[in-house]
């Protein structure tokens, strides 16, 4: 074999492999989507939003948190997590859901949670030195 054949062959197995690890890549990725693009989507996505305050049930023989989260233009979702609750849940000012859309319950089951509480350095001054 000649040196062009070589190079060329060098170049098709580099470019399969960026193509292989690209799309690996992309599957591998959660997007954040709106509700509506939840309901609409049989992947696995994350979505934000605020706990509808009242509407979580913790079933602890099951072990499965319910509640509903609304986004900032009222609408709402409902969300099934099967795992330990998270500390301090009432009082989340955020709530991530990462899981997929189930259409037979209408609701998304979440694997993962990410809860975000108030700071406790929220309103507090900040003192400057100079």
């Amino acid at each position: 074999m000649n040196r062009k054949k070589l190079y060329i062959l060098g170049g098709v197995l580099l470019l399969a492999f960026a193509g292989f690890s690209l799309a690996s890549f992309s599957t591998a990725l959660t997007p954040y989507v709106s509700f509506d693009a939840a309901r609409g989507t049989n992947r696995m996505v994350q979505v934000a939003g605020a706990l509808d305050k009242g509407s979580s049930s913790y079933d602890m023989a099951a072990g499965t948190l319910n509640f509903t989260l609304k986004d900032p233009a009222k609408q709402m979702l409902r969300v099934s997590y099967k795992g330990v609750r998270p500390a301090n849940f009432e009082d989340a000012i955020s709530i991530v859901a990462i899981g997929n859309w189930d259409p037979q319950t209408k609701e998304l089951k979440a694997q993962k949670l990410l809860v975000k509480c108030p700071s406790k350095y929220q309103g507090a001054e900040v003192k400057t030195y100079s």
